[in-house]
């Protein structure tokens, strides 16, 4: 194929385009908060686990401590009555039975009493370790929405930039001559580099060092005919950096 050496180099700039085009469709589809954002998915829902298994344990006890309390207050009421029944007994017999209930009942309260305080410092311990749960599910969400806004918003620069060199390539397509830019697209729509620059006897798009043979060969390729690099097939473009 033919073309002015002119029209060869602007494939440079199709194919630095083209890099371009495909670092920003890959920031797109993978910003790099994407793995940690992730990471913290799994790690909020473990610590949600915790939090709720910390929270029963917490639940449990205050409902133990309203039943301890409830306990006590109706022994209480029950004494203080007792009490007031012994003062205007007549009976003898009366009144020991309600001074052995109420030295019972004594007993049952002090008893309630103990296990409420310790109901109460377990409960204290129980609420700590609630908010120390709840303080390390904050620091994860707080971390996992900071970290989304800033992928969301590499995501939205990259969808620009993507627009951007989109209407440059156009620009640039427009000035190759059709024969010459339609082998560049069938080579780019292979994924690879479809064109790069020759120099210091190195293919630009592979960067592989050509062998003496086929640099012999390419010297005697004229400077409007399109060469292409024996190794990975791009188009070569040659320049007066070329030093052939």
């Amino acid at each position: 194929m033919n073309a002015a050496p002119a029209d060869q180099r602007l494939l440079l700039e199709l194919a630095d385009i083209d890099r371009r085009l495909r670092r920003a469709e890959n920031a797109r589809r993978n910003p790099p908060q994407a793995a940690r954002v992730q990471e913290l998915v799994a790690q909020r829902g473990v610590q949600s686990g915790e939090l709720a298994v910390r929270a029963g344990v917490r639940d449990e006890l205050r409902a133990e401590l309203a039943r301890v309390e409830g306990d006590a207050s109706v022994a209480a009421q029950r004494r203080d009555r007792d009490r007031a029944r012994l003062e205007t007994s007549a009976s003898a017999k009366d009144a020991q039975a309600l001074e052995r209930e109420i030295a019972a009942l004594t007993t049952r309260l002090s008893d309630l009493e103990d296990t409420e305080l310790e109901l109460m410092e377990r409960l204290e311990s129980a609420e700590a370790a609630v908010a120390e749960q709840e303080a390390l599910l904050a620091e994860t969400t707080a971390e996992g929405q900071r970290l989304s806004a800033e992928g969301r918003t590499h995501v939205e620069n990259a969808a620009g930039e993507i627009t951007a060199l989109g209407r440059d390539r156009e620009a640039v397509a427009v000035r190759v001559p059709e024969p010459l830019v339609a082998a560049y697209e069938r080579l780019a729509a292979r994924g690879g580099v479809a064109a790069g620059l020759f120099t210091r006897g190195t293919c630009g798009a592979c960067n592989v060092l050509l062998s003496p043979s086929d640099l012999q060969e390419l010297r005697a390729v004229p400077d409007d005919v399109v060469a292409t690099c024996p190794e990975c097939g791009a188009l070569l473009v040659r320049t007066e950096e070329s030093g052939l």
